[in-house]
């Protein structure tokens, strides 16, 4: 484990996930993708392997839940099966809030699913989520990540294109300003665009834009890094001056961009983590300003490209030389904002 740099340092992780794919890995063929390691290397991801990581020294104050398809319901309308989510995160938030697990409160806030394309219907699924948060629930999260190329995806391409664009999609998503909700949104860089049109059309909906909007380095953009930069830097450009847009910085552990700290043995060091992740930070952090950013863990997920403790150390190396205020909304301020977390 690394010496924690900054250990005093509030944090609120606003990026996490919980899930037990014990059974699904348990007799399956070896990965074919490198997107496919991510449930290998963490199987089990249960409120306590996330506190012996909130434990790793950093200073975690709280934590926010985001959807990933976990204990859905088995029963009942297909629409309502993701409020199974919601329920089995407040459990584990009650948990963690009694102090058993450590000081960190663990999903403080929780992001559900909902399938939008629903329409204005989608307004029950909303609020039996909201019932089942026992006050916990922020927002709803539904990927629109597709690429052409399979090799991107791998086993996460089950998304038809242009699904923001979609008259269904965005009648489901008119009613999210209505309940107060937030939206996080998870696509890849080239379709950055369609969330930018999304954005301008709702001004009164709180969208995230997750993991610095997915970088391509992999299948078809392989060695073309340097020149989908110039075209990523400019789409978070034009969501910079949306001001109902914040960004997410984080998720550059995943298979996605092609760093060679993914799936390295042993796993990459901050100061190699701070190097390969430094420019699209800073690109961020300069056109959204610290205030409309959050740095994010993305865990388990980007335990494939970093462990705690050095993907925290790592944001902290880039940001060494920010005012006391910037780090202060980077690591915690803005996401307590956005989902409205006390610490």
């Amino acid at each position: 484990m690394e010496q924690i740099l900054e250990p005093d340092l509030p944090i609120v992780d606003p990026h996490h996930h919980l899930w037990d794919f014990s059974e699904r890995f348990k007799d399956a063929p070896p990965p074919s993708h490198p997107f496919d390691h991510v449930g290998r290397l963490s199987p089990r991801y249960l409120i306590e392997e996330l506190s012996a990581d909130l434990r790793r020294g950093h200073n975690v104050r709280a934590t926010v839940y985001m959807e990933c398809g976990a204990m859905y319901r088995a029963d009942g309308p297909d629409a309502f099966k993701p409020v199974g989510e919601t329920e089995f995160v407040n459990g584990v938030a009650a948990m963690s809030a009694s102090g058993i697990y450590g000081p960190a409160r663990a999903c403080a806030a929780i992001v559900g699913h909902a399938d939008l394309r629903a329409g204005s219907s989608v307004a029950a699924v909303l609020e039996a989520h909201i019932a089942a948060g026992g006050g916990r629930f922020r927002g709803i999260r539904q990927s629109a990540s597709y690429d052409a190329d399979p090799n991107v995806l791998g086993m996460l391409a089950h998304t038809e294109p242009h699904r923001f664009m979609s008259p269904d999609f965005r009648k489901g998503f008119a009613e999210l300003a209505r309940l107060g909700l937030s939206f996080d949104a998870w696509l890849l860089e080239p379709q950055l665009p369609e969330v930018i049109d999304l954005a301008r059309a709702f001004p009164q909906t709180s969208i995230i834009v997750d993991h610095v909007g997915s970088p391509l380095g992999i299948g078809a953009y392989k060695g073309r890094r340097g020149e989908r930069f110039d075209i990523w830097r400019k789409s978070v450009a034009e969501l910079a001056a949306l001001p109902n847009v914040t960004m997410k910085i984080g998720g550059l552990g995943m298979a996605f961009i092609g760093f060679d700290s993914h799936l390295s043995d042993p796993p990459a060091s901050s100061e190699v983590l701070a190097a390969e992740w430094r420019p699209y930070v800073e690109t961020c952090i300069e056109a959204f300003g610290a205030d409309r950013c959050m740095f994010e863990s993305n865990f388990p997920v980007d335990r494939c490209g970093a462990t705690y403790d050095a993907l925290w150390n790592a944001f902290k190396r880039i940001t060494a030389n920010a005012s006391a205020d910037e780090k202060t909304a980077l690591y915690s301020g803005t996401a307590c904002r956005i989902y409205r977390i006390a610490i």
